[in-house]
């Protein structure tokens, strides 16, 4: 008997992945969002959420395409609360 953990939307989709297997064969992701954080670096700057790009195919492989910053300087954005893996 299979188990499925997976949990869905209030319009009923289907959110994460029942299993790190099923995760792996799930098609890779173009982009990632990175919590990129000035804390110790002496930058007095909000932090932001980077977007970067993860695709090798890309022009901008490895690279930070987009920012989103943070209202305030000293946000806390390390406490942002996002699952590292969905299937967590």
């Amino acid at each position: 008997m299979s188990h499925n953990t997976h949990d869905h939307h209030s319009n009923g989709q289907q959110v994460g992945y029942a299993s790190p297997d099923e995760a792996l064969r799930a098609p890779h992701e173009d982009i990632v969002y990175v919590a990129c954080l000035h804390a110790n670096t002496g930058v007095d700057e909000p932090d932001f959420i980077g977007v970067v790009d993860v695709n090798p195919e890309s022009d901008t492989y490895s690279q930070i395409i987009h920012r989103t910053s943070m209202p305030n300087v000293g946000d806390e954005l390390h406490h942002y609360g996002w699952q590292i893996c969905s299937s967590a």
